[in-house]
């Protein structure tokens, strides 16, 4: 074991618990717990925002698995990881005001919330909640296994203990602490990824020998390392244009992104946020991908590409300093484990229980519903993380892809066309969830990308060619149109 190491690991987790605590004090006290448990209030101001999102977003596959894709790849991996930059820019100036404004108008807490009272339809609901739930599994499956690659590597544990250790962890805290201590622990640790990121990329620059050796000693492995293109040459200019919508543009439909954009106090807020959260995305992708590209010329041989970044932590920098460093990708995990957990608990509560199951259930039975689904919903994606891929940045993606095709366009249809309506947005989802799920399972089968682009390319212009085309020739069936547009 790495004590000098694990140490300011746990530190850190002490932290994340006494905030926890911390904020358990406002979910009882509360007029409001659904508002004050899955949205904090409603009170979060820019920087708050800035973090939370950016926390969210960098996960297992930005800190563990996509440093592990760059080692194996190389610089294109790093080039295809920038068209994340944008991400947050994206999600606050496409829903911005008018989201917040109109889920407030709604009284949403959820994003299904929103879509309810805009189509007004029992099916968007169903089809909203069993996406979410089926995607956001398999990204948290992700995630949890990426904690438990971090300690199974420092501590010399066997991964299934590693992964109950983080399991257990994790659970305390959010069961506890609802939004607040999310967004609250997502302020540190978005302030820890950040500089732990850059850490590293200084230790990794010196242990390799400066930029220009680290460059010659890729190419005289394999020159495709610094291309573009990658080390097989299977980054297409197709592939890599096609990647901008899965993780730039096509954020706007991610439900975990999308439920911060109605979450912060003022507009001023929002604007500090947009600049905020954009460097820090950008110094995070930028700097972790490049860390696991350099990685390959300094610690070659490294097999199991989700071990890279740990391993590289642990040999270049001195213990206690890799410790600190360490609590990065371990605070990046964890935010997107409990902005997962706390959306598939509001889904299964607030859209299904609350107005399926048990519409006057009083505010314990509420209580008692939402830490009790939390904690089942984190004990069954333990359960499912037993086997674990090598690399769990593409189960993080398919997750990406799928919630996307689902979600982006009655997210912003709903918003800003007046004609957008229920039948539109059902045929949209269901076209979008079927064709993904057909598309990537063809494009596996036939070890190869359709056309030579993302699986998400194809559902995602089906899913919006369906909405227009369902809309227009339906809106004049919809009597009530939205007033807001």
């Amino acid at each position: 074991m790495h004590w000098s190491v694990i140490i300011p690991l746990a530190v850190f987790v002490v932290i994340i618990f006494g905030i926890g605590f911390w904020s358990n004090k406002f979910v009882r006290s509360s007029d409001s717990f659904l508002s004050e448990y899955f949205l904090g209030g409603r009170e979060m101001g820019g920087f708050l925002l800035a973090m939370t999102m950016m926390a969210t977003y960098g996960s297992a596959s930005s800190f563990i698995s996509g440093p592990g894709v760059a080692y194996n790849t190389g610089l294109g991996w790093v080039l295809l990881a920038l068209a994340q930059l944008p991400a947050g820019y994206f999600v606050l100036m496409v829903l911005g005001k008018k989201f917040a404004i109109v889920t407030r108008k709604f009284k949403a807490i959820t994003l299904i919330d929103f879509l309810r009272a805009r189509y007004k339809s029992n099916t968007v609901v169903i089809v909203s909640a069993i996406s979410i739930i089926i995607f956001l599994f398999a990204s948290m499956v992700a995630q949890w296994i990426g904690g438990a690659r971090l300690i199974e590597s420092l501590t010399g544990m066997q991964y299934t203990t590693a992964l109950f250790v983080f399991a257990v962890v994790v659970l305390i805290y959010v069961v506890i602490g609802g939004f607040r201590a999310v967004a609250l622990t997502d302020a540190l640790q978005g302030s820890i990824m950040v500089i732990g990121t850059v850490i590293l990329l200084i230790g990794t620059v010196i242990a390799g020998g400066g930029i220009t050796n680290i460059m010659k000693d890729l190419v005289d492995i394999n020159p495709n390392l610094v291309s573009p293109f990658g080390d097989q040459r299977q980054y297409t200019s197709a592939y890599v244009s096609s990647f901008w919508i899965l993780v730039g543009i096509g954020v706007v439909g991610l439900p975990q992104i999308a439920v911060r954009a109605m979450s912060y106090k003022s507009s001023r807020g929002m604007h500090r946020a947009i600049m905020i959260g954009t460097i820090g995305i950008a110094t995070i992708m930028f700097g972790m991908h490049l860390i696991g590209a350099f990685g390959r010329a300094v610690i070659p041989g490294i097999e199991i590409g989700d071990k890279v970044m740990p391993t590289l932590t642990v040999e270049v920098l001195p213990p206690v300093l890799a410790g600190i460093v360490l609590a990065a990708p371990m605070a990046a995990i964890m935010s997107t484990v409990n902005a997962l957990l706390m959306m598939v608990s509001s889904t299964i509560v607030k859209d299904i229980y609350l107005h399926y199951i048990k519409p006057d259930a009083s505010e314990a039975n509420i209580k008692k519903a939402s830490f009790s689904v939390t904690t089942i919903v984190g004990v069954l994606v333990v359960l499912m993380s037993f086997n674990p891929p090598d690399l769990i940045v593409w189960l993080n993606l398919f997750a990406f892809g799928g919630l996307e095709a689902v979600f982006v366009w009655p997210i912003v249809f709903g918003l800003y066309w007046k004609k957008a309506n229920k039948y539109g947005a059902i045929s949209a989802m269901i076209i979008g969830l079927v064709s993904y799920i057909t598309i990537d399972r063809v494009a596996n089968h036939i070890g190869t990308n359709i056309l030579g682009v993302h699986t998400v390319t194809f559902p995602i212009l089906l899913s919006c060619v369906v909405f227009v085309i369902v809309s227009l020739l339906t809106h004049k069936k919809i009597k009530e149109l939205p007033t807001y547009i």
